[in-house]
């Protein structure tokens, strides 16, 4: 085959072909030869047919030499699974339950109930995304009243499962907020503050997408800083690689920033100031499309990140990150109110002129019911918003709070009292532990702390015990004694450069165990 194929190709040897091959297959196709006869003629017929595919593309190639060949490769679809944030957004929000408290158990210590409780409340959400429209929309959350004393993980927990979840949360005091028509701020701020929350994480995604583009037209717009947009490529590739090398980082560059106004803008923040219409930011943003540009010399590693803004804000629709920002708070916002037994009564002082009072708690029903709450961004929706709120009550009980806030949070969590082994356990089994805290920023000094086995154990059994016999204040116990530990050496460590120290029970009893068995314990009281 290979003479055929660099023989010159012409009609009379294609006719030539197309005889033999008709000469082979006529005794066949008459049914005169055998079996055998018929395989060897097929075969041939085969090799033949392949021949003259061969020449004849042959023969167009040499009639056309000029024309270039085009290669077309197709590829075959991709079955790799979607990667990036939203796979991963997915996937927190699909974990099981039982998982969720395999990843809260790294690093809050007991609780197992709390946890059982936001993890059912953060999968009835991925389960409620899979219902069908018309009972999907009358699905509602079940809001979480934690009650326990301070220093328990409350706040941890929440906090931990906003991260997981990767959802907008936001944690708010119950006592900065004040009746309306009282100076301060009302409960509307809690879903305008987590707006802002949802916008900002819907912004980093999409600049995640785009980061790469962005990071092209950002080293462009230097290059034409430093050396002009006309300058040939040999010149721009060499200080591309400078650029990139991080050699010219304190270098001054020129470059166009928007030029600042002078009006003061009206502070979004105060609660009782009155959200702008909607009509009238539109306008203004167009007014605003107009804008002047100045220049401005500064050094070109603080130019990066405006020009990064500058270039992602023409790349990024703020109609779609104000849309999804507004689903995301919707169907997915965590709002954690803390210390909300601080705006409850004791029923003998109901009806007080407080403030922060009972009219906070009348102010918070409509939100944890469902209500339209107006923002500058939109209408807020807060039917599907997942509320936790959670309380010590000390000096009161949670069936001091009004009847239909106690009936807009129907689960009720209660929060055990640390041990002393579970005050060991967070000195050792958290992966950012208290010990590990210390020991690293001893390090920084070049001192070796080792805090041995039975030191920690004498630390919880102290703990536990000015727990019992002062105040309970939790956890944060174990920061007053590992402070009360380890003053002496962070005041001299600068001069212990190289040293290895090793801290046992003896020398924590010998800093702690005194002020344990006196009766005037205030230093120990936070």
């Amino acid at each position: 085959p290979e003479s055929v194929a660099k023989a010159s190709v012409s009609e009379r040897s294609r006719r030539r072909l197309l005889g033999m091959r008709r000469a082979i297959l006529a005794p066949c196709q008459r049914g005169s030869c055998g079996t055998a006869g018929h395989r060897q003629g097929a075969a041939v017929s085969a090799m033949l047919t392949r021949a003259h595919v061969y020449l004849r593309a042959c023969s167009s190639q040499s009639s056309e030499a000029a024309r270039p060949v085009q290669t077309i490769e197709v590829e075959p679809p991709s079955t790799e699974s979607p990667t990036g944030q939203e796979t991963e957004q997915s996937d927190s929000l699909g974990r099981r339950p039982r998982e969720i408290v395999q990843h809260l158990d790294r690093y809050i210590i007991g609780q197992a109930d709390a946890k059982r409780a936001v993890a059912v409340a953060l999968r009835n959400r991925w389960r409620r995304q899979r219902v069908e429209s018309p009972l999907r929309e009358e699905i509602m959350p079940k809001n979480i009243l934690m009650v326990g004393p301070t220093g328990v993980g409350k706040t941890e927990v929440a906090r931990r499962l906003a991260k997981l979840a990767q959802a907008p949360f936001i944690k708010v005091e119950a006592t900065k907020f004040t009746e309306v028509g009282f100076v301060g701020k009302d409960v509307d701020q809690i879903i305008r503050d987590l707006m802002e929350v949802g916008l900002n994480m819907a912004k980093a995604t999409a600049m995640e997408k785009i980061k790469d583009k962005v990071a092209a037209k950002v080293e462009e717009r230097i290059l034409d800083s430093l050396v002009g947009a006309t300058n040939i490529q040999h010149n721009r590739d060499a200080f591309r690689k400078l650029l990139r090398q991080g050699h010219l980082d304190d270098r001054l560059i020129e470059v166009e920033v928007p030029e600042k106004k002078g009006n003061p803008q009206m502070d979004p923040s105060n609660g009782n100031s009155f959200p702008m219409n909607e009509i009238v930011l539109r306008f203004d943003k167009m007014m605003s499309k107009g804008q002047k540009m100045e220049k401005r010399e500064m050094p070109l590693k603080d130019a990066v990140p405006i020009l990064t803004e500058l270039e992602s804000e023409k790349l990024i629709s703020e109609d779609e990150i104000r849309r999804q920002a507004l689903y995301s708070v919707q169907e997915e916002g965590i709002v954690f109110i803390d210390e909300i037994d601080k705006i409850c009564s004791r029923g003998e002082y109901r009806g007080s002129a407080d403030a922060s009072s009972e009219g906070v708690q009348r102010d918070l029903l409509p939100l944890l019911e469902g209500s339209q709450v107006s923002t500058k961004h939109g209408n807020v929706n807060t039917d599907h918003i997942l509320f936790i709120a959670s309380g010590a009550f000390h000096y009161c009980k949670p069936s001091d709070l009004l009847a239909e806030l106690q009936g807009r949070l129907p689960i009720r969590v209660e929060l055990k009292p640390l041990s002393e082994k579970d005050m060991y356990t967070i000195l050792t089994e958290p992966e950012n532990n208290l010990v590990r805290q210390h020991c690293a920023l001893m390090f920084t000094e070049g001192v070796q702390l080792e805090i041995t086995d039975c030191a920690k154990w004498s630390m919880a059994r102290l703990a536990t015990q000015i727990n019992r016999d002062v105040e309970n204040i939790g956890a944060r116990r174990l920061h007053t004694i590992m402070e009360r530990l380890t003053e002496e050496l962070s005041f001299s460590a600068t001069d212990r450069a190289g040293e290895r120290v090793v801290l046992d029970a003896s020398a924590v009893e010998k800093a702690v165990g005194d002020l344990a068995k006196k009766s005037d314990l205030a230093r120990f009281i936070l």
